[in-house]
């Protein structure tokens, strides 16, 4: 029984972290730079809305699941020495990278911007908008990108050490 549990969570990690990884550097590649060629306003609704749209059971369940699969994942695996360290550095960058820099960096400037109404907005106050939320975004979001990819990478190779 333990080893069937074992296996599931360790393939629930593996799903939901490589998902992860993969949204975030799809997001950094492909809807960050084409939303960005939009003038102020349509860029602030765009990313407006996609901030309302992905909040929902699913996204959060793959999202935020790795938070926790990733640290039973080193404890579950906590008889191979190499193999546990590998699983805790994955489990303790994607904390830091996707749980703490979300919460504390992404969420704050996303819940500025949902608490915009940007139809009263001037067209300065538009621009202003954009430049106190793009880049710093853009940054944190970098730091998603890096840390979801790298704790991908070390499950990965846990994986791969533990046969």
């Amino acid at each position: 029984m333990e080893l069937n549990f074992k296996i599931i969570v360790l393939i629930l990690s593996v799903l939901f972290t490589g998902l992860t990884a993969g949204l975030c550097f799809t997001w950094s590649n492909a809807v960050t730079p084409g939303i960005g060629r939009l003038d102020d306003m349509s860029y602030l609704k765009a990313f407006q809305s996609m901030n309302r749209v992905i909040i929902n059971f699913q996204f959060m369940i793959v999202f935020m699941g790795p938070t926790i699969l990733l640290f039973l994942n080193a404890y579950l695996f906590r008889s191979n020495s190499t193999v546990f360290w590998l699983f805790l550095v994955a489990a303790i960058l994607f904390f830091i990278g996707i749980g703490l820099v979300t919460v504390f960096g992404n969420v704050p400037l996303n819940e500025i911007l949902d608490a915009s109404n940007l139809e009263t907005l001037s067209k300065i106050e538009l621009q202003e908008l954009r430049n106190k939320f793009e880049q710093p975004w853009n940054h944190w979001h970098t730091l998603r990108v890096l840390s979801s990819l790298t704790s991908f990478v070390f499950l990965i190779y846990g994986i791969l050490y533990s046969k």
